[in-house]
């Protein structure tokens, strides 16, 4: 060890070590309630003193793995603080009688038995996936078919593509609220009733508009596959006698099969964790009669709905996380299944 790295080290040590006290101090003092204004400051500090002290440590072995961990630090504390963490704490909230600000006891499954017998939840998850049966189907087909339309060689594609993308720009409360307008003052001058007049009518809204919203960003998706397919495939299979349709079916899709599987995935995790234009459209609101052998008056209300209702609404925070957590459970068990069996047909074409 040269003279410099014995100098750098033991500097290196104190301002990584002052470093670590000082955020673990932080810490303990928010924790703990003591009144200190500058804790965040000594957080921040803390952090960066740990940093420039890892960074400057002198160590030939393990400087480049060191530089690595201090860049990638940022993103995985990021996510850490933002997925992982409340993961893990919303889990431990859903077995307590949370109330959004303290614990008073351990309540065991309580949370989810309530919500097992709640038919308005029950009801949100059915309708749940009804959505997301149709709008897998129905964007997918509609997206796939403008990516046709926008690689052929008709005229203005480049404007079609920017028009068929447009609505996905649009925030889903401010799109909801434009859609409740033209439900409730245009179609009404045709159809003399509102879409949003009664249960069916209003879902069959809900569609429409996450379809109108989703299909062009799907679309830019599938365009990219489709001028991804090699030209010579395509000649080759038209110098053999295929025409356009068998080109479609035995050469088209089946070499765009990953780009299905990714375009399917963003629909199915899209589809389930709709809540912006539910609420701005409307609120859950809907009567339905007879369901589990009573009266529903939120029959538009879907699950991402619900649950927001349940803790917001309702004030009941420890329920609504326990539906949370099932909220999780269901959309990665789904998501892997879906992803699985895609990669499967990747395979098998």
């Amino acid at each position: 060890m040269n003279k410099t790295s014995a100098i750098r080290k033991p500097i290196s040590i104190g301002v990584l070590t002052t470093g670590i006290v000082l955020m673990v101090g932080a810490l303990i003092i928010d924790i703990t309630g003591i009144k200190f204004g500058a804790r965040g400051a000594m957080l921040i500090i803390g952090l960066l003193a740990a940093l420039y002290g890892l960074y400057h440590f002198p160590s030939q072995k393990y400087h480049r793995g060191i530089v690595y961990f201090i860049f990638l630090f940022p993103l995985v504390f990021a996510f850490a603080v933002t997925v992982i963490i409340p993961l893990v704490l919303g889990v431990g909230y859903s077995f307590t009688d949370w109330t959004g600000i303290k614990i008073t006891k351990f309540v065991g499954l309580a949370n989810y038995s309530s919500m097992f017998h709640d038919p308005a939840f029950l009801w949100s998850v059915l309708i749940t996936f009804l959505f997301v049966i149709l709008n897998i189907i129905m964007v997918n087909l509609i997206g796939f078919a403008l990516a046709l339309l926008c690689t052929s060689a008709i005229k203005g594609t480049g404007f079609f593509r920017a028009a068929y993308f447009l609505p996905n720009l649009i925030g889903g409360i401010v799109l909801g609220y434009i859609w409740q307008f033209v439900f409730n003052n245009v179609l009404i001058q045709m159809t003399k009733t509102s879409f949003l007049a009664n249960t069916e009518t209003a879902m069959l809204g809900i569609i429409i508009v996450y379809i109108w919203q989703y299909a062009g960003y799907i679309m830019l998706i599938y365009i990219t596959g489709l001028t991804q397919v090699p030209k010579d495939v395509i000649e080759a299979a038209s110098i053999d006698g295929a025409n356009s349709k068998q080109v479609l079916f035995h050469v088209r899709i089946p070499l765009i099969m990953p780009t299905i599987t990714i375009c399917t995935f963003l629909t199915l995790t899209s589809a389930f964790k709709q809540f912006d234009v539910n609420m701005a459209l409307t609120n859950g609101t809907g009567s339905v009669d007879g369901f589990l052998g009573g009266y529903l008056a939120n029959g538009t209300q879907m699950l991402a709905l619900n649950i927001y209702n349940t803790a917001i609404s309702k004030n009941s925070y420890a329920v609504g996380q326990a539906k949370a957590v099932l909220f999780f459970i269901i959309l990665a068990a789904v998501s892997l299944i879906q992803v699985r069996t895609m990669n499967s047909k990747e395979v098998e074409l």
